[in-house]
């Protein structure tokens, strides 16, 4: 289920929330759905259950996790609600990226045709 590139820039702890959030964004993984033990992914991964367990807390942090004491670690049944923020604050990001294009020259051609390029032409 995941996959770590030992060899990104990215820490490995940075990789392994980004496939969560990934997972729960595309409904890989459902409100209430346990995800693997920082014991049990450690030993799959080959990697520090430290560097397991600092993803965990902050996949916590940011409400996709919430961890059942002597039950493991689940993703949050109000989900959606967090990762709808994110996803806004992620669009705030956007348009202040959008706007330093701009100022750069970067052309409204370009950008369009990017964002056709990812949305495809339904």
């Amino acid at each position: 289920m995941f996959q770590i590139d030992p060899m990104s820039r990215q820490p490995v702890y940075e990789q392994i929330i980004e496939q969560i959030e990934r997972y729960v964004l595309n409904r890989v993984l459902q409100p209430g759905d346990q995800i693997p033990s920082v014991r049990s992914l450690s030993l799959d991964l080959s990697i520090n259950p430290n560097t397991i367990q600092k993803a965990y807390a902050e996949l916590d942090r940011r409400n996709i996790i919430q961890s059942v004491p002597g039950k493991g670690c689940f993703i949050r049944p109000d989900v959606d609600v967090f990762i709808a923020a994110h996803m806004q604050s992620r669009l705030d990001e956007f348009q202040q990226l959008l706007s330093e294009m701009k100022r750069s020259g970067i052309g409204e051609d370009k950008i369009m045709s990017l964002i056709k390029e990812v949305y495809g032409n339904d």
